[in-house]
């Protein structure tokens, strides 16, 4: 079954579909999930919650522009209004900081050690830093889907910068 016939299938409602579906893209929206979760099962959990959305707003998928694109988006967009809802974005000041750069080119630390790291960041920093560094929004995107300020933005990109290049030299110190 082509994509457009599966789509076509689970506007219908069909439940062998919709399986289907879930099979060729949770691998996608769970790495997705992961790098915005604080761990594994929260992951799950916004995975879960990302799929009964695809499903109930399917029929507003017009074949327009790229279904893997707009069920990405649905995926951010679900996890966002999640941590909305749970009031953990708040931010106490508005100071930008500075621009703080983590050199990753002197580092020892493993890719898995990293993530491990970014997951650990406050749930405001670290939505800002992956929605920044990793998928490429601007601050004033963010600030839009976040709900906070462009400056808030900037801020706890700043500190979530900060808080990782400490830990990764920590980790730097603990190796040598």
């Amino acid at each position: 079954m082509d994509l457009e016939e599966l789509i076509h299938n689970c506007k219908k409602g069909k439940r062998q579909a919709q399986a289907e579906l879930y099979r060729k893209y949770s691998g996608i929206l769970f790495s997705m999930c992961l790098k915005y979760s604080r761990n594994k099962t929260e992951a799950e959990d916004n995975l879960h919650d990302s799929f009964m959305t695809i499903f109930s707003k399917i029929d507003q998928y017009k074949f327009n522009g790229s279904f893997e694109g707009w069920i990405k988006r649905i995926t951010v967009n679900t996890v966002l209004q999640k941590y909305r809802k749970e009031q953990y974005l708040n931010v106490v000041s508005e100071n930008h900081g500075e621009e703080t750069e983590v050199d990753t080119e002197q580092t020892d630390v493993s890719l898995s050690t990293l993530l491990g790291y970014i997951q650990e960041l406050p749930n405001k920093y670290r939505l800002t830093f992956n929605l920044y560094v990793l998928d490429g929004y601007s601050h004033k995107e963010i600030s839009e889907m976040l709900g906070t300020s462009t400056g808030t933005s900037k801020s706890n990109l700043a500190r979530a910068k900060m808080i990782l290049r400490e830990k990764i030299e920590k980790e730097n110190i603990n190796i040598a």
